[in-house]
């Protein structure tokens, strides 16, 4: 039995191996670097580790895991959006949302920022872009999500845009424009290729590509019982004491981001390991065992120290700017 559990599982993993070794696109090169560089097929992010944001889920859901689950009826003018931007104030989950749908629908996941598509070559930027979008497809279903995307396409035109900047965001746009339009499956069925976008500036991307970005998410910063919920999945690794009240860490955290709470999460956690280490020298420090040092559980007086030193880091008129441009461009 023994051995034939490691013969399955070198099996799949050749298995694996021979289906990268199979893409034989103009560009090996480039592929191999993008497939150790951006590649990940496991995100391994559920949607019940986003606190919150319910409505963000739903609409993602329904414009990416839905086609996938049910083919058939994402036809005509019904047919998967092209592209989904998700915008927000920083912090609020963007990016663990789009590993959330690549999990949870089973896609290839391809993590790009503008630093992957970024050469000193000539004209090799645009050829990363192309070879992207040839992977995706090879993997297919899969998920293209492009982090910061503002900074990769700003809008054309601008003062100061160079022209490598230029054919980098024209060849982008092309490649979107035809992402589900090729390439079809053994059986017939098109390879759906899913390109997501998140920013923090929504207002600095193209015309071109927020026409192409169909659906526009606006991600705002969690409500309270968003919060309640990211303060419980924050403190389940770590023991409580009875007197903290979670409802009123909440109250007290209005305005701040996701990851604002997770730090102060993280800060008031560590305030037991603080308390023990005072006053000792290094070498009593090395030598105190591990549950010397995390028996005191978190109390409600740590997170007071927290919030005290631990400020929100998104500012009124920020959240503002958003709010106005989901008015104007939103489509969700």
């Amino acid at each position: 039995m023994y051995f034939l559990i490691i013969f399955l599982q070198s099996s799949d993993a050749e298995e694996g191996k021979s289906k990268k070794g199979q893409y034989e696109g103009p560009d090996m090169d480039l592929a191999a670097m993008l497939e150790r560089d951006v590649l990940d097929s496991t995100p391994g992010v559920r949607w019940d580790d986003v606190a919150g944001l319910s409505e963000a889920k739903r609409l993602l859901e329904e414009a990416v895991v839905l086609p996938l689950w049910m083919p058939e009826y994402f036809q005509g003018i019904r047919r998967p959006w092209k592209g989904v931007l998700m915008f927000g104030p920083p912090g609020t989950g963007k990016t663990l949302l789009a590993k959330a749908v690549a999990t949870e629908c089973g896609t290839t996941f391809f993590n790009v920022s503008s630093a992957t598509l970024a050469s000193k070559w000539r004209g090799e930027s645009e050829r990363m872009v192309r070879c992207l979008f040839d992977l995706a497809r090879f993997y297919a279903p899969s998920t293209i999500f492009i982090d910061e995307i503002d900074s990769l396409c700003t809008s054309r035109g601008a003062s100061g845009e160079h022209e490598s900047s230029r054919r980098v965001k024209s060849e982008l746009l092309v490649q979107i424009d035809g992402v589900n339009n090729s390439s079809t499956t053994e059986d017939g069925q098109p390879k759906i290729v899913m390109v997501l976008a998140a920013t923090n500036f929504p207002w600095d991307i193209d015309e071109a590509l927020r026409r192409r970005l169909e659906k526009r998410i606006y991600i705002p910063l969690p409500n309270f019982e968003s919060r309640k919920a990211l303060i419980n999945i924050n403190l389940k690794t770590v023991e409580v004491a009875t007197d903290v009240d979670i409802d009123e860490v909440a109250r007290r955290t209005e305005g701040y981001s996701g990851d604002d709470l997770t730090n102060v999460c993280r800060d008031a956690s560590m305030n037991g390991m603080r308390r023990k280490i005072a006053g000792k020298t290094r070498d009593e420090i090395k030598n105190m065992s591990k549950d010397e040092i995390s028996k005191d559980p978190v109390a409600m007086c740590d997170f007071e120290e927290a919030l005290a030193k631990v400020q929100k880091s998104v500012s009124p008129a920020d959240i503002e700017k958003h709010e106005k441009w989901q008015a104007e461009f939103g489509s969700a």
